[in-house]
């Protein structure tokens, strides 16, 4: 059996490679790391929205291509690889996600064919302190069609124009869509170690609310949407660490001492070595997310938990070695493994931290092992 991407989707793959490699070197990436940066390159959001690729999972019903998460997948890996600063997580894994989850037909109608385009950057916002989200960490509240509370951080919440926030209505928590940019918003940049992709922190005071889904089931929807939103982040988490791979390998096989390559002594061959395990761990999880994602299996929570935890590793691991590969150029700021470093640790704490994941893939195991 064949467990791989079809060749169409590796066609896909190909192509948005090839893209991201002409568009986005990293020398692009890097100009976003200056203070005055706008914490995302608005130029190469137009050239991702002009490729289709914010909507190949939306239906073309709303102006998306309608491919699937497969595709969807594919892009996310790309996207990892070349250390992307782009909202494209925030806008299609949460936002167009919470919609196609809970929105109704006429949420769908007016916000999806603008994240297709790119008009609306997207984002959601859940945490208020550190921790898992759950009911009793959310002070947030809305009363009267009114929302009032704090969330931090808000990954890409300073340039985003709509949020999907957790907040409680009578005490139940519920999902709902939030303009940022309207009355009773303010927000503020915060210090991240990746400022491609920066973070801000979200005062609401009584801003006008649109409710997304049922009262009370909030919680539910938001551990839906963060399961698939996993999975795609997994792949962006391959996508970087076998970058990282091939960074290191490459500067295995140029760089000379005492007369021979570094890559011929077996310190740096077993670096390498469990580079590859880990990368190889890490993509069998992800494809397994990936099944559950695209046929909504009801194994997808524990997929998306695997995936999560062994991409975050996977990705953390490799940004690390491939620096201790260069030696004392890896931790210049001449060298792009900086770039992956940080983008690890940045992505290792979207969607919730492994040690989370963690917790949550044994509280299921152990609740389907009761059964």
């Amino acid at each position: 059996m064949n467990f791989d991407f079809s060749d169409e989707q590796l066609a896909l793959k190909d192509e948005a490679r090839k893209f991201l490699a002409a568009k986005c070197p990293p020398d692009r990436v890097r100009k976003l790391m200056d203070e005055d940066s706008p914490g995302f390159d608005p130029e190469l959001w137009a050239q991702v929205a002009e490729q289709g690729w914010l909507g190949a999972a939306i239906p073309e019903e709303h102006g998306g291509l309608g491919l699937g998460y497969l595709e969807l997948c594919c892009i996310a890996e790309e996207l990892g690889r070349a250390v992307a600063p782009v909202p494209f997580a925030s806008t299609v894994y949460f936002f167009a996600e919470a919609l196609l989850r809970a929105g109704t037909a006429e949420q769908k109608a007016k916000y999806l064919p603008q994240v297709v385009t790119g008009e609306i950057i997207g984002t959601i916002a859940s945490a208020e302190q550190a921790g898992p989200v759950s009911a009793a960490n959310i002070s947030a509240e809305v009363s009267g069609g009114k929302l009032s509370g704090v969330k931090m951080p808000v990954t890409d919440g300073v340039v985003a124009h709509y949020a999907v926030v957790l907040a409680k209505e009578g005490g139940k928590p519920t999902l709902y869509i939030v303009d940022l940019n309207g009355p009773g918003v303010s927000r503020e940049a915060v210090n991240t170690i990746d400022r491609s992709r920066e973070a801000a922190r979200v005062e609401f005071k009584d801003a006008p609310v649109e409710r997304l889904g049922e009262v009370g089931d909030g919680l539910a929807l938001f551990e839906a949407i963060n399961d698939r939103a996993a999975v795609l982040i997994s792949f962006e988490q391959v996508g970087g660490a076998d970058m990282c791979l091939e960074m290191a390998k490459n500067y295995a096989l140029d760089r000379f001492a005492f007369g021979r390559q570094i890559g011929g002594y077996q310190a740096i061959k077993h670096r390498l070595a469990d580079m590859y395990a880990k990368n190889v761990l890490a993509r069998g999880n992800a494809y397994y997310g990936a099944w559950a994602l695209n046929s909504d299996a009801p194994e997808l929570p524990i997929a998306a938990a695997g995936a999560r935890i062994s991409a975050s590793d996977a990705y953390w691991f490799a940004a690390r070695e491939n620096v201790q590969v260069h030696g004392g150029m890896g931790f210049t700021w001449e060298v792009d493994c900086h770039l992956h470093y940080r983008r690890s640790r940045q992505l290792g704490l979207v969607a919730g931290s492994a040690r989370s994941w963690k917790h949550r893939l044994v509280t299921m195991l152990e609740r389907r092992n009761a059964a």
